[in-house]
């Protein structure tokens, strides 16, 4: 396909969410409805001067009901349609876009282009829906160039909400009635939205080469969390960690990644690391990472071959896991792959 003129060429790829919900007047229950819905109540958006098309998932689904065969699903679509459009703009439910933004960064090899992620907290047709200004900024962020050298602003998967733009693979859902839903507790904003949009260069993410996009497929679901927390049982910490075919475990614990000490508690997670089991060491806290080093009950951690997470998301945990199992790597290069950042999702 050869560009008709200089517009910013955006690709919408609608999945479904909240955004384009309507009131069942029955039930009034909020059901996915299709985009068409969507654009005619956001008229405003035929005065961007852009060329917009968008594909929809058929049905359009509700994010509680994602999974990684959809992700895989958006990734193909951005795959088919890189070289024909500037940027994409995915329309997502917010339950899971967190989880759907760290994937598709890791899956999106040498991206180079903008693929912003959006939603609302309310259907596009109320009243004081947070939809249209999300939806209509989103285009814009994906239709911005940097005026020094005329590349996309963002090269890389960001999550739009609100006033700010985070890095995908760096964020969380940290409210359920908030219009600013999202944040990113280790990692400054992309931009913030105001007025006008300032970016904020320092933190954008750069891939220096000119590969081309390279998108990985594969992703392998057998991986786990696991919540340490008071009154945890050795019965029960063995049932998750044994549980057939489980190669990925991420380890939700206390503060700088510190759980008890005993040996009732070490004893199978060292077992599981010896069957191959790759565990990593993730947080509970909002902010800040793993410090396994700095209290004994951490030290036990590493001692026993769990990986620091540093300030990695569970998001980003988990779905790294999944990738990186995904391309056929052992549980040793599984490992030495999570001890380093591949697209900016966590600070050694």
């Amino acid at each position: 396909m050869e560009k008709q003129d200089s517009k910013p060429r955006i690709l919408i790829i609608y999945t479904g969410g909240t955004i384009g919900m309507i009131e069942d007047p029955v039930t009034r229950t909020l059901n996915p409805f299709n985009f068409n819905h969507l654009i005619d109540n956001v008229p405003k958006v035929k005065m961007l001067d852009y060329v917009i098309e968008h594909i929809q998932f058929e049905p359009p689904i509700d994010s509680s009901n994602v999974n990684p065969r959809h992700w895989q699903l958006i990734a193909a679509q951005i795959e088919k349609n890189y070289s024909d459009f500037d940027g994409f703009v995915v329309l997502h439910g917010t339950d899971t876009m967190a989880y759907t933004a760290s994937a598709l960064s890791f899956m999106l090899e040498h991206l180079r282009k903008p693929v912003i992620i959006t939603g609302s907290q309310l259907p596009i047709g109320e009243v004081r829906t947070d939809g249209e200004e999300n939806l209509i900024t989103a285009l814009q962020i994906a239709a911005a160039v940097d005026p020094v050298n005329g590349e996309p602003m963002v090269q890389e998967v960001a999550i739009l909400f609100e006033n700010y733009l985070w890095r995908g693979n760096r964020s969380t859902k940290r409210s359920a009635d908030n219009f600013n839903a999202f944040k990113s507790n280790n990692y400054p904003s992309l931009a913030r939205i105001g007025l006008s949009i300032q970016f904020d260069h320092d933190a954008l993410w750069r891939v220096h080469d000119r590969l081309p996009l390279k998108v990985h497929m594969g992703l392998n679901t057998d991986v786990i969390v696991v919540y340490v927390h008071p009154g945890l049982t050795e019965q029960s910490l063995r049932q998750q960690l044994e549980t057939p075919g489980v190669k990925g475990v991420v380890l939700k614990t206390y503060g700088a990644g510190n759980a008890p000490a005993a040996e009732w508690f070490n004893r199978p997670i060292k077992e599981a690391i010896e069957r191959g089991v790759v565990v990593v060491n993730v947080t509970q806290c909002a902010n800040g990472g793993v410090r396994q080093r700095r209290y004994f009950t951490g030290d036990c951690l590493a001692r026993c071959g769990v990986i620091s997470g540093h300030d990695i998301t569970t998001e980003a945990a988990l779905t790294k896991l999944m990738f990186l199992f995904g391309t056929g790597l052992s549980a040793q290069q599984v490992s030495n792959c999570m001890l380093r950042p591949i697209c900016g999702e966590m600070t050694i």
